[in-house]
């Protein structure tokens, strides 16, 4: 899986990895609905270090199309009520 991190770069994380991005998706997506920041800023700062941390970074010049685009790392809550609904950034 392809995933971007806006504002920072591409990061090719392994297939293991996915499913537990999508947990982590799935489980901010209930906290905005929830109204609940701190449980949101929680998850979102592990999903951002799953990413980084497992995934491979992708060089500027290696043009892949990405399957997930994170929103920036600095996006408030109120930015999150914006991405993180519905299905959330990770369809199932």
């Amino acid at each position: 899986m392809i995933v971007r991190i806006a504002g920072e770069g591409q990061f090719e994380l392994p297939d293991a990895d996915a499913e537990r991005l999508n947990e982590l998706d799935n489980q901010a997506v209930a906290a905005v609905e929830a109204g609940n920041e701190e449980k949101f800023a929680e998850l979102w700062q592990q999903m951002l270090d799953l990413v980084t941390s497992d995934g491979r970074e992708l060089a500027d010049d290696e043009l892949v199309e990405s399957d997930v685009i994170l929103p920036p790392r600095d996006s408030t809550f109120e930015d999150a009520k914006a991405d993180f609904s519905g299905e959330g950034l990770i369809p199932d």
